[in-house]
């Protein structure tokens, strides 16, 4: 793994989220330094992509605070800003449809950064060559294997050179024969030392890529740990414990989500 700096880019401070009456996330403080790489993983409906997704405002939070590289996130120019360096990979791939898999990756740069077409598609060539799509960058979505439209999905956040990328379950829509391809591609970004935020099902792969594994419940971070504390030891928390056991006994009562593996 990288060296990481002590250089933080996500600090979050009392942050609250509310849907109507009910509570999603409750005084959430967390602060990311650049170049780590956070697994967040919990139970289905613990608030662990309402977090992501209020770090670059796709979620409104009531209360708090979040700084990415020291803007504040909120509506406004502010916002402008901090989506122009936080990437986001979703569960659905949210591609152009009637656009090929080259012009999906080429047409934020051109967009947003002002890069023309013949430099935003050379570059967007070079990325889909780096996650292993270069034979089919003239392929419509419709073309591609949902593991390949993740792929592309990926190439496309990286397009816009974010110095964040969040992920939000990006295996969970997928065939089960397709996760590793994609989780392999998201491997060797975590390797290039960019800041990431992966909201996972996947226990071997939070294990082998994080520098910190947070455990969330009911929309509160129970444990922030180092993943061979995490997954090797012993959670500290009585709750993370008891889900690290129900995920090694595959018990199907337990309030676990899709597809958790655990290597020890």
């Amino acid at each position: 793994m990288n060296v990481k700096s002590t250089h933080p880019v996500i600090k979050i401070a009392g942050l609250q989220k509310f849907y109507g009456p009910f509570q999603a996330l409750h005084d959430i403080n967390l602060t990311v330094e650049k170049g780590q790489v956070l697994a967040l993983i919990g139970p289905s409906g613990s608030g662990k992509s309402t977090l992501v997704r209020c770090i670059n405002l796709l979620e409104e939070f009531q209360q708090g605070s979040i700084e990415v590289d020291g803007v504040e996130v909120k509506e406004g120019k502010n916002i402008a800003k901090v989506r122009a360096e936080v990437g986001m990979v979703f569960q659905q791939f949210n591609l152009f449809p009637h656009m090929s898999a080259l012009r999906n990756v080429a047409i934020a740069p051109v967009r947003v950064r002002g890069l023309s077409w013949a430099d935003a598609e050379a570059k967007a060539a070079s990325l889909l060559e780096r996650v292993g799509l270069a034979p089919h960058a003239h392929k419509r979505p419709s073309q591609l294997s949902g593991g390949q439209q993740q792929r592309v999905a990926i190439a496309r956040a990286l397009a816009m050179e974010p110095e964040i990328l969040l992920f939000d379950e990006p295996t969970s829509a997928l065939d089960p024969e397709m996760v590793g391809e994609v989780l392999d591609v998201i491997r060797s970004v975590a390797e290039t030392g960019v800041t990431m935020l992966i909201v996972t099902h996947e226990m071997s792969f939070a294990r082998q890529v994080s520098d910190r594994v947070i455990f969330m419940e009911q929309g509160r971070i129970i444990e922030d740990s180092h993943p061979e504390q995490f997954f090797g030891v012993c959670p500290t928390s009585d709750r993370a414990q008891l889900f690290i056991q129900s995920v090694l006994r595959g018990d199907p009562a337990s309030p676990q989500p899709e597809r958790l593996h655990v290597v020890k």
